[in-house]
């Protein structure tokens, strides 16, 4: 006989309640606002250029040791999620944001730039892996629609935040503006936490989200650490994929002879549809799965690189670029509802940080790879070769896990 809930449990909100998606809401803000740290960067790159007198390659590393930030950050700030709740690594990501843009502001030399570039990739890092592991928390039934929403304040920051950045740039000068985001953008993503996410999610709703778990590590015939590693290593290979158009586009449609502004908006299409992907993916998710989603994003993936291969006209890339955003959103979402699905709650932003970390090593590889084959070959297209060769290993791995899973289920 079920244990009868205790009357101050009874008071908690339900699954998918109404203050579930408030707090969905109160997250997605947070994402937009604390994401600024992976864009404005990309957009300042011409002018820090400019006054430091450094080639192109080198006015690049703070967008590198920003990314290093963040991958690291990812899994210091799931553990400390883990440990003391949302709140805590969303203090830590603002004090770094806060820090990281007075640095950034003040800086004397590229280097100091740079540097100051991955203590904000670092602060950036809690508004992702973190932020998802607890509002998956909060939804059972529409787990899967809530984890992507959030997820997607990552790709609506980059939709927001570059035409503000290049706006300020204009006006008041890249220093002014990086003081200007070290005095905003930390207190108002610590704001919003402390009003709308200082109640953790209530043992009744963590019991009910452990009940609605398909299975553990064991329903594959593996052991935690196997099927931990088995996904970060799906999410290297997948990544190294993505990044292939990503990263390049722009340059691919200034060898094509289209111009680096076509290149540009191909890039800013390929995103707006990532947050629809995204979206799509966890309407998906709750009917099938995350492992079947993920299958099926890979697979579409796969396709998309091949229309790469198959055509190159001016009309063709903005559909394929579409195309391919649209296919590709869903992936790394999926991650966080599958460690959901098959590991504890009180393990999840650990283990989403882990594997988020592994997503963003897959993409610094995999667009310095496409550039390292387009300099032995003179052209992009062993470089799409080579993405779909990755992507085939992603997707044996899904699918192995798949068909694992489903054997043991039929001989238990």
């Amino acid at each position: 006989m079920d244990a009868p809930i205790k009357p101050e449990l009874a008071k908690e909100p339900a699954p998918d309640s109404r203050q579930s998606w408030l707090r969905l809401g109160a997250t997605m803000l947070i994402a937009t606002i604390g994401g600024v740290g992976m864009w404005s960067v990309v957009v300042a790159l011409p002018a820090v250029q400019v006054e430091f007198g450094v080639p192109r390659a080198a006015a690049s590393l703070p967008f590198t040791l920003a990314m290093l930030g963040f991958a690291v950050g990812g899994v210091i700030m799931g553990r400390l999620y883990d440990f003391a709740g949302v709140l805590a690594p969303l203090g830590v990501g603002a004090a770094a944001l806060t820090v990281g843009y007075l640095g950034a502001a003040s800086a004397g030399s590229l280097a100091t730039f740079a540097v100051a570039h991955a203590v904000i990739g670092f602060g950036s890092s809690a508004t992702l892996g973190p932020l998802m592991a607890d509002i998956s928390n909060w939804f059972v039934r529409r787990r899967g629609v809530a984890v992507t929403l959030c997820s997607a304040g990552n790709y609506i920051a980059g939709t927001v935040w570059p035409p503000v950045v290049q706006g300020a740039i204009a006006l008041v000068g890249w220093r002014a503006t990086h003081a200007g985001l070290a005095l905003t953008c930390g207190a108002a993503m610590l704001a919003i936490g402390v009003v709308a996410l200082r109640h953790s999610a209530s043992a009744l709703l963590i019991n009910v989200g452990a009940q609605a778990r398909k299975g553990t590590p064991a329903t594959f015939g593996l052991s935690a650490g196997v099927l931990q590693t088995l996904l970060a290593l799906a999410s290297v290979c997948c990544c190294v994929a993505m990044s292939m158009p990503q990263v390049h586009i722009v340059a691919y449609c200034g060898d094509l002879g289209y111009g680096v502004a076509r290149g540009a908006d191909m890039l800013a299409l390929m995103m707006a549809f990532g947050v629809v992907g995204r979206i799509g993916s966890g309407f998906i998710a709750d009917r099938v799965g995350g492992l079947l989603t993920l299958m099926l994003g890979s697979a579409l993936q796969g396709v998309a690189l091949l229309l790469y291969l198959l055509y190159d006209g001016l009309v063709s890339l903005y559909v394929i670029s579409a195309v391919f955003g649209l296919f590709q959103g869903g992936i790394i979402p999926s991650y966080a509802i599958i460690v959901r699905e098959y590991f504890p709650a009180q393990e999840a932003g650990t283990r989403v940080g882990v594997i988020l970390m592994a997503s963003l090593f897959g993409m610094a590889l995999g667009g310095w790879m496409s550039g390292y084959i387009f300099d032995l070959s003179g052209s992009y297209r062993a470089a799409f070769f080579n993405g779909l060769a990755w992507n085939a290993v992603n997707g044996t791995i899904v699918l192995w896990l798949l068909f694992r899973g489903r054997s043991r289920l039929v001989y238990a």
